[in-house]
């Protein structure tokens, strides 16, 4: 994978399941992230990743995510969908709010959702 660190281009090998925090500390010995808690509570691996502030041992480095918490939010989505064909954006919230994605912010799951409303249940 090619991407762009403090200003500088690198390209590193890394497998589905590493972490950013993994990646940046282990294969490119950089060290300012610390590895407390992996479960993004403590805030001490914390990165500006496209500007945006996120836990880097929550963000995986290889191309795909763990899909855990898959299943969960296809079914809460189709049920979601089924009964609210045009949800809003807190309605969607709310109906996958009991469901918890570790890998992800959240943002792509959102917009799946309302792609999936768009392409699918409305008619």
């Amino acid at each position: 994978m090619n991407f762009r660190v403090n200003g500088n281009d690198v390209e590193v090998d890394a497998a589905d399941h590493e972490s950013l925090l993994t990646v940046l500390r282990e294969r490119l010995g950089l060290p300012g992230s610390k590895n407390a808690c992996e479960q993004g509570e403590c805030g001490s691996c914390s990165i500006l990743l496209d500007g945006k502030l996120v836990c880097a041992c929550l963000v995986l480095a290889g191309a795909v995510q763990c899909g855990f918490c898959t299943p969960g939010l296809v079914v809460a989505t189709h049920a979601l969908l089924v009964q609210n064909p045009e949800p809003s954006e807190q309605e969607v919230r709310e109906a996958l709010s009991g469901n918890i994605c570790r890998c992800t912010g959240y943002g792509k799951i959102l917009e799946a959702v309302q792609r999936a409303s768009a392409a699918t249940y409305r008619r």
